[in-house]
């Protein structure tokens, strides 16, 4: 079994070999990559190639562990911001507006875990000039 494809209801990942396909620019403001897409959850991991404008998911919560990279981000709103790096995790609810200003370091790539499962286009931005579900992400294949 190809340890980066899921077998009948079980997995195994490896999250380093993942980060390191993605490319070195995208046209989208991120590339993504499911793990698992079950309707309970789904896991991902992508990359982030620019700064992300504030936005919200209606329909899961989101658990963003950084793998590497590093810049700023806010939940709830610009005043709750601040710096992350490799290893931290950034969690919010369904509905909470979020956004990542800027990219100190890259690559810029998370691991994600959604409940329940996050449906692609399920972006929305707070000004719909910054974008659309089909300018946000497109799916990565390696």
């Amino acid at each position: 079994m190809d340890q980066n494809q899921p077998a009948a209801g079980s997995g195994r990942f490896d999250l380093n070999e993942i980060a390191r396909s993605f490319p070195d620019s995208a046209e989208t403001l991120l590339l993504d990559r499911y793990l698992t897409d079950q309707s309970s959850a789904s896991a991902r991991v992508f990359r982030v190639y620019r700064p992300t404008p504030p936005h919200y998911h209606a329909g899961c919560d989101e658990h963003l562990l950084v793998l590497s990279g590093r810049g700023t981000f806010w939940i709830g709103s610009p005043d709750q911001g601040g710096a992350f790096g490799p290893g931290h995790l950034l969690f919010f609810q369904r509905n909470t507006v979020h956004a990542l200003p800027e990219i100190t370091e890259g690559p810029l790539v998370f691991f994600s875990i959604d409940t329940p499962r996050r449906d692609p286009s399920d972006v929305i931005f707070v000004d719909p000039a910054d974008g659309s579900a089909a300018t946000f992400i497109q799916q990565h294949r390696y």
